[in-house]
């Protein structure tokens, strides 16, 4: 598989650095960091996440949407825990030039998302500086049973995603690409924090999709040694307003769920044995999980596209936008280019 180049970056930075004697995941082991607490306390969800670069680039510029992201994004890592929201910090370095008014709207995008997950600001810190740079770092409890991880999935398994899946990349391309204005795609994603609670009995790896679907399943094959074929069409696990964004822009669905900006859904793996009490449990909860394919003991990702399963380099995949330094053209000729390297297809009939 070809090796993804943010790993060796994030392995770089972490090169020597000490880690905590009661803490039970390893480097990209799970969503959010897992340290277990003295006694029959359980074990204490620690992530922390920030909003810079977004802002920069002009793919977050409402305030109220910078303040709504900057909870969920830490709130999705610990629903991909099964995590009981605890609470959250918020770092935030602000340019004088913030007026009042900006400074409101993001207080109540804040204020939204922690109602919605359940997070209470705990404190936080601020700073000056020429750029808005915002970091919140959450806290959950998992007192019963244990984590989830992206570790555990095995060959057979089912692969699942907690909903619709593409609105992410749908945005980011209004937002980014050559006169998008992102206005005509609705984003506003929602930390499944009660999904994962309800998939700890059940699932045997999760992540969730804020890096987009391919990368996740990606990740999960690599934390797991195995494959994944995603056999159900791509159209049926596609949100509908993504479906619109690609017919309106002349491209492929499956090149929204390939950008580096996701949905925020769980991408999960489940036992065959346990698939049926895990959709019984999901309709008394009134949840409907969307099937994406099975976990395969050969590595390697093939994708179910025009009615053909497609091998596809999702390492290479995952490096492209920084290789094209955020060009959503040259990335997007780039993802033509991928797929058209990748001999190896099989037709719909013969899955």
């Amino acid at each position: 598989m070809t090796a993804v180049l943010e790993h060796a970056f994030i392995e770089r930075l972490a090169a020597g650095l000490p880690r905590a004697r009661a803490q039970l995941n390893r480097l990209h082991e799970s969503d959010a960091e897992l340290v277990r607490l003295p006694g029959d306390a359980g074990v204490l969800a620690v992530t922390t996440d920030g909003l810079a670069e977004e802002i920069a680039t002009g793919l977050y510029a409402d305030p109220e949407l910078i303040g709504w992201m900057l909870v969920t994004i830490n709130a999705s890592d610990l629903a991909a825990v099964g995590a009981e929201p605890l609470g959250i910090l918020v770092c935030e370095t602000l340019p004088p030039d913030v007026t009042p008014e900006w400074l409101a709207a993001l207080n109540g995008g804040i204020r939204a998302a922690c109602e919605a997950t359940g997070l209470g600001v705990l404190g936080g810190d601020t700073n000056a500086g020429a750029a808005i740079h915002l970091v919140g770092t959450a806290l959950g409890l998992i007192t019963q049973g244990r984590p989830l991880t992206r570790r555990g999935a095995r060959p057979r398994d089912r692969l699942y995603a907690s909903g619709p899946l593409g609105l992410g990349g749908a945005y980011a391309l209004g937002r980014l690409a050559s006169g998008g204005n992102g206005q005509s795609v609705p984003y506003r994603p929602q930390a499944r924090l009660r999904e994962g609670r309800l998939l700890r009995a059940f699932a045997s790896a999760c992540m969730d999709t804020s890096d987009g679907a391919i990368a996740t399943v990606d990740e999960l094959a690599r934390r797991n040694g195995i494959g994944f074929r995603l056999d159900e069409p791509v159209e049926r696990w596609t949100h509908t307003a993504a479906l619109a964004a690609a017919t309106a822009a002349g491209l492929p669905p499956w090149m929204l769920h390939a950008g580096p900006h996701g949905e925020f859904e769980l991408v999960f793996t489940v036992p065959a044995d346990r698939e049926a009490a895990f959709l019984s449990a999901a309709r008394t909860a009134a949840w409907d999980p969307v099937p994406l394919g099975r976990a395969t003991a050969k590595p390697g990702i093939k994708l179910l596209i025009d009615a053909e399963l497609r091998s596809l380099d999702t390492g290479r995949v995952r490096n492209l936008f920084a290789e094209v330094e955020g060009d959503v053209e040259k990335y997007v000729a780039g993802l033509y280019t991928l797929l058209s390297q990748q001999p190896d297809r099989t037709a719909a009939g013969q899955v």
